[in-house]
């Protein structure tokens, strides 16, 4: 089970790795919510997870967001060979950006991260998708570095190649290593669709200034992809934000009039509470507090 299970993520791994060497980044990253979708629904048919009102709204918004994505989706440019793909890298308007990139990194891992990481989710989940940029454009260049050796090029030669293994390798371990803290330190329902927004937002952006996958787009082309985007981003957000309430059409007037009259409780850690004994009179009870720091 364990090796079949490795088979068809690596699998899976190698599919989305081709997607991007035949289509735009733009279209690529933001259906990856789909895998979510469908390990949902498996999920829940295969492993008995109970799947709720709001994450099958989640899953049919994440549905409905990607259709209207590939509906407008933006064509992408034309680039077949290293040569193409290095002068592209060269631009002044990426190596700017990336300039950029890399400096905000390099701020949150040896600044901000030291001293807000435990505390602040944005931290460690911003490296994630900022590397992630690189690690997409790799995927890119690799993708078409490995359609140039099967058509005979010498792509093995090409210097760019071997820079986008390193960049590639460097990228991804640096992300898996700062989302596995966030994982350790985070809930997962939480994780999961901020880094979805943050990843898939920076990637889209990286690739509108590469490639120039939106240039020959019209007006109504780029409204469409716009908001297929966030129909998405929502749909990530119900499916795992609520993904363990107990919410049906059956309960859910019980489950909104209970969320009416709940209590108002106060999350912090800095807060006086009282703590009284009830085998005491009212009036000759002793009242005891305790400071939580």
């Amino acid at each position: 089970i364990y090796f079949s299970c490795v088979c068809l993520v690596g699998g899976g791994e190698a599919a989305n790795f081709a997607a991007y060497a035949f289509a735009p980044a733009t279209i690529v990253t933001p259906l990856g919510a789909l895998s979510v979708l469908i390990s949902a629904i498996l999920s829940s048919y295969l492993l008995g997870e109970r799947l709720n009102l709001l994450g099958k709204l989640g899953c049919m918004l994440s549905l409905v967001g990607s259709t209207v994505m590939v509906i407008h989706a933006p064509e992408d440019e034309e680039v077949t060979t290293l040569d193409e793909m290095s002068s592209k890298l060269k631009e002044p308007g990426f190596l700017t950006y990336a300039a950029i990139l890399l400096a905000i990194c390099f701020l949150l891992i040896f600044y901000l991260a030291p001293r807000y990481g435990q505390s602040n989710i944005l931290i460690y989940l911003t490296i994630c998708s900022v590397i992630g940029a690189f690690s997409v454009s790799s995927v890119k260049g690799l993708g078409i570095a490995i359609k140039g050796f099967f058509a005979g090029r010498p792509v093995l030669q090409h210097p760019l190649t071997w820079i986008l293994v390193i960049t590639l390798v460097s990228s991804i371990t640096t992300q898996i290593n700062y989302l596995n803290k966030s994982l350790d330190i985070f809930n997962t329902s939480l994780v999961f669709p901020i880094y979805y927004v943050l990843f898939t937002t920076i990637v889209i952006t990286s690739s509108i200034i590469l490639f120039k996958e939106w240039v020959t787009m019209t007006v109504v082309d780029i409204i469409g992809t716009v908001c297929g985007f966030l129909t998405i981003i929502l749909g990530v957000f119900l499916l795992h934000a609520f993904k363990d309430m107990d919410v049906s059409l059956g309960n859910l007037p019980q489950v909104l009039q209970s969320g009416q009259q709940a209590p108002i409780t106060q999350d912090d850690k800095n807060i006086l509470i009282e703590v009284d004994n009830s085998s005491i009179a009212p009036e000759d009870k002793t009242k005891v507090f305790m400071i939580y720091t």
